[in-house]
């Protein structure tokens, strides 16, 4: 007796379906441990804000002003029912419009997205973010694009010549990249490249004419940091593609080396390359703290530092939830590219 044949189709979107409300569940999650945590950190932000000189009538009042001064459950519960709410579209010559949304952003269609005040820099968490952003953008996607070159082609290199000097050269030198920590590799580019050789500035942004320059000492730092883990990973899926009896059958067919390696070997082991390169965007795009610091990048890595020193919890808020959200999306762009590059995953 033949045995039942599984029902086909909805197993992609059952999947999909899990993975989105495990999603939901994780972001709740990251943003109440951090609320928690950062409300329950030693130190005053509004004596931070006003001074250690200011009377307690100025204190109660900016506690007033930022709702500081209800329970820490309200606070919590104020903060999820203001962060997505739907409002009328502010009216040409009618400044009420938007009374009560000062601080909000609007994607569209009377969509608004809250994350508060910074009481430091005095404008809305939503403005900030939305021009700290490009800056981390341009590093993350210049980092990554680095990685992803050197890491294939090292890869696929030492897996070519596996046990060879060249093979024992680039496994030693991802194995010395990857143990430095990050602030070391880019204190020795500092000198080395703007210190000792004056070829880049040291840091900062520059202006529009010179941001390409200012650009390259932080992606060079995090993409030569980075290009080490995605060198072993090539190298260590390209010796077990290339093994395999379908790049061996090619080369029996007479593939060339070329051939066999990229079209038949490299194709199948990116799987795995290409999942933990969206991941890595996703973190990137959350903010490289010390690299943003370090080279005084201004980026939502170094904007979630200040924020932590000054005790700005609504930046800390933003930050946290921005950088946790685009982890949650990169999450499931792997699953939709494993769903496309696996038919089993369907079923």
């Amino acid at each position: 007796m033949m045995p039942p044949t599984p029902p086909r189709g909805g197993g992609a979107g059952r999947r999909l379906g899990r993975r989105l409300a495990w999603a939901l569940v994780v972001v709740m999650g990251v943003v109440t441990v951090s609320f928690a945590i950062q409300r329950t950190l030693p130190g005053d932000a509004v004596r931070m804000l006003l001074g250690p000189q200011a009377d307690a009538a100025d204190v109660a009042r900016a506690r007033r002003i930022y709702a500081l001064d209800a329970p820490l459950w309200t606070q919590y519960l104020r903060f999820w029912k203001r962060l997505v709410h739907l409002a009328p579209a502010p009216e040409p010559g009618r400044p009420s419009a938007t009374e009560g949304h000062r601080t909000c952003g609007r994607p569209g269609l009377g969509l608004h997205v809250d994350l508060g005040y910074s009481h430091r820099y005095r404008q809305p968490v939503t403005a900030l973010i939305a021009r700290k952003a490009p800056a981390t953008f341009e590093l993350a996607v210049g980092a990554l694009g680095l990685q992803a070159v050197l890491g294939l082609g090292l890869g696929v290199a030492a897996a070519r010549t596996r046990r060879s000097s060249t093979d024992q050269v680039i496994v030693g030198a991802t194995l010395v990249s990857s143990s430095a920590p990050i602030f070391a590799l880019g204190l020795l580019l500092q000198y080395l490249l703007a210190y000792r050789l004056g070829w880049l500035p040291f840091d900062g942004a520059g202006d529009a004419s010179s941001r390409g320059r200012h650009l390259l000492l932080p992606t060079l730092t995090l993409g030569l940091y980075g290009a080490a883990l995605y060198t072993r990973l090539t190298r260590e899926e390209m010796i077990d593609t290339l093994g395999s009896d379908y790049v061996l059958a090619a080369r029996a067919r007479g593939a060339s080396t070329w051939r066999a390696t990229v079209v038949h070997g490299l194709r199948t082991a990116l799987l795995p390359i290409v999942t933990l390169l969206v991941l890595e965007l996703g973190a990137l795009l959350g903010g490289a703290v010390v690299t943003e610091k370090l080279f005084r990048w201004p980026g939502l890595g170094a904007l979630a530092v200040d924020a932590m020193v000054h005790r700005d919890g609504a930046v800390i808020m933003g930050t946290v939830l921005f950088g946790a959200v685009t982890i949650v999306i990169a999450t499931l762009i792997v699953e939709l590219l494993a769903l496309l590059l696996d038919p089993r995953l369907r079923r």
